[in-house]
């Protein structure tokens, strides 16, 4: 009988909102993009300039009224849904946000403390108000990425290809990281434009290739930037968006999963939204285990300012490393002489690096559990095609390449490492040269064939779906495949008792084609623009930036103004694909209804 009554009541409620519903809901909403820009405002303004104490107070006080202006509008919005458990249910994900925000706000007022610096006190972090300002920004920015989550769905309304999207939001990234590097606290003595710029594409694309020092020209602010950079552009801002999106409606438009489809290089359309939560899974959770990992092998040497630096080195170094992006935190790279034989600690990198490279598809095929237990199940089952290519190939070119560099430089770069150090090096540079950037040697003393040979492996680069650049793996593979059968005289282009279609043959040879031509006209321009310079390095430089890999001989610093923006365009072209680049810029195809009658060309 009570339920009834309360069934009752809450219809009458209902019938009083509704008319004046949709008004406070585009109300919340206007005010809610309002009080987002001046957050962001404030947050810019107190983390890139120099602050007095009424300044960040003020900046602080926005901070708070805006997570209380959020909490009140999920209550308000809870309020004037007509099932409010259905409601809360299907936005668990801002309900356990904002409730844990406002529970750390309710014993801030009573102990005069708040819960997460309490915590960080615990584990020893220096400059604890700090981090704990840091902490609730970071609050803000998952609620602004909801709040994007909940426009994704527009997407499907935008007049532009995935292709275009995809292209257009990585410039989104990069202009927005340039404009943030550019802000007085993010460098120690400040840089310039075009530093910045190319700093911030060499994050985003996760390339690595740096004008300035990392480790002594950017702060503590710049470096977590350059971070947050290399962990965006490795996973993409749209898959952010779609992400969230999926948290708050559990599904994504047509247009969004078409967008996911191309980025991981997925060949249904069917199971993007699962797969790309998967994604994100297997992101953090690699990076976690990687930074503990590198947490516990710095080597002794490493004299750490406290636990905190050493675990945001570890942070740092796994993101870097998974996302194949090739940044450090030591002047010289890993070369730095405290770091140089830490070969256990080369070990974890590489592995952070290979399985960054070889793509989100494999891995799912991989360690997924519903794969685990249908290849435990039924023994006839194998990996997927395309995994076993990716996973041969990438085998091949490693062990090629480690053996390549070990013969090559064991009496030269690596004579002094010992026959373990030797080997660990070669395998480490054998790995890095796929897309990662990473490097345990000089490479301003390598010989050309080690040069030639590692040129080869960036060009080709990591697996499709991957954080890394290059060709691709399987790119590589069909391409070679095609040329056995073309030379043996087979019609079909055949791998792991498959074969592969002429579709899949055409555009892998575009891809090289484009790659190629590339490569070719930014080397041809580098020469102009930097005359004094070695062909090779030039060469070395150009296949770097387009495989994202970011090795250098040591001529990045010394490049002219003009040099540095073939070298940024380079690295977005490389980071996005050639091919999508290419269907961005053009028209879609045009199907005729007539076919013209065929002819042989003559070729070869």
């Amino acid at each position: 009988m009570l339920k009834d009554r309360v069934f009752q009541v809450r219809e009458f409620i209902n019938i009083r909102l509704y008319t004046h519903r949709i008004y406070v809901m585009r109300a919340l909403h206007i005010a809610s993009v309002i009080v987002s820009l001046i957050t962001i405002a404030a947050i810019i303004y107190q983390h890139g300039y120099r602050q007095t104490p009424y300044s960040l107070n003020l900046t602080e006080n926005i901070i708070g009224i805006s997570l209380v202006f959020y909490v009140l509008k999920f209550l308000i919005r809870i309020f004037y849904e007509f099932h409010p458990v259905d409601f809360i249910k299907s936005n668990r994900f801002e309900a356990y946000l904002l409730a844990l925000i406002a529970i750390d706000q309710f014993v801030s007022w009573f102990t005069g403390d708040h819960i997460v610096q309490q915590l960080m006190q615990l584990v020893g972090f220096p400059g604890i108000h700090t981090y704990y300002n840091l902490f609730i920004q970071f609050y803000f920015f998952i609620i602004i990425s909801v709040e994007l989550g909940k426009a994704g769905r527009f997407i499907d309304y935008v007049k532009i290809g995935p292709s275009g999207l995809l292209a257009l939001s990585f410039i989104f990234i990069i202009l927005s990281g340039t404009g943030l590097l550019l802000l007085p606290e993010m460098t120690v003595s400040g840089i310039s434009a075009i530093d910045a710029l190319f700093t911030s594409t060499s994050a985003c694309c996760v390339t690595g290739l740096v004008v300035v020092d990392t480790a002594t020209c950017f702060t503590l602010k710049g470096k977590t930037i350059i971070m947050l950079l290399i962990q965006v552009g490795g996973l993409n801002i749209i898959s952010f968006a779609t992400l969230f999106a999926t948290f708050y409606r559990n599904s994504a438009g047509v247009r969004m999963q078409s967008l996911i489809k191309d980025m991981v290089s997925a060949d249904k359309l069917s199971n993007t939204r699962i797969l790309l939560q998967k994604v994100f899974l297997y992101s953090i959770f690699i990076e976690l285990v990687g930074a503990f990992l590198l947490y516990i092998t710095w080597p002794n040497e490493m004299m750490f300012k406290g636990i905190g630096e050493k675990m945001y080195f570890s942070v740092f170094h796994s993101v870097s490393a998974f996302n194949n992006a090739g940044f450090g935190l030591f002047t010289d790279n890993l070369y730095d002489i405290t770091v140089r034989h830490a070969y256990n600690l080369q070990l974890v990198i590489s592995a952070l690096i290979f399985f960054g490279g070889i793509g989100f598809l494999v891995l799912e095929d991989i360690f997924g559990i519903r794969n685990i237990k249908e290849r435990h199940k039924l023994k006839w089952k194998k990996l997927q095609t395309h995994s076993r290519i990716a996973l041969h190939t990438s085998a091949y070119l490693i062990l090629t390449g480690a053996i390549v560099f070990y013969l090559v430089e064991y009496r030269h770069s690596i004579s002094g490492y010992g026959i373990y150090g030797s080997i660990v090096s070669s395998i480490f540079q054998s790995v890095t040269c796929r897309t990662a950037g990473f490097n345990t040697v000089d490479f301003t003393h390598l010989g050309q064939p080690v040069l030639i040979f590692m040129m080869f492996l960036m060009f080709v680069g990591a697996s499709p779906g991957s954080t890394g650049g290059g060709i691709k793996t399987t790119t590589f593979s069909v391409i070679i495949r095609s040329a056995i059968s073309t030379i043996k005289g087979r019609k079909n282009v055949e791998i792991v008792k498959r074969t592969i279609s002429s579709e899949t043959i055409h555009k892998a040879y575009s891809i090289a084609m484009f790659s190629i031509s590339l490569i070719f006209i930014s080397t041809f321009m580098l020469s102009i623009t930097e005359p004094d310079k070695n062909f090779i390095n030039l060469l070395f430089e150009e296949i770097s930036a387009f495989g994202t890999v970011g090795l250098s001989t040591g001529i990045t610093s010394t490049l002219s103004y003009a040099g540095k923006v073939i070298i940024i365009l380079t690295m977005y072209i490389g980071r996005i694909g050639t091919l999508t680049l290419a269907l961005a810029l053009t028209k879609r195809i045009i199907y005729t209804k007539y076919r013209y009658s065929e002819i042989n060309v003559l070729v070869g």
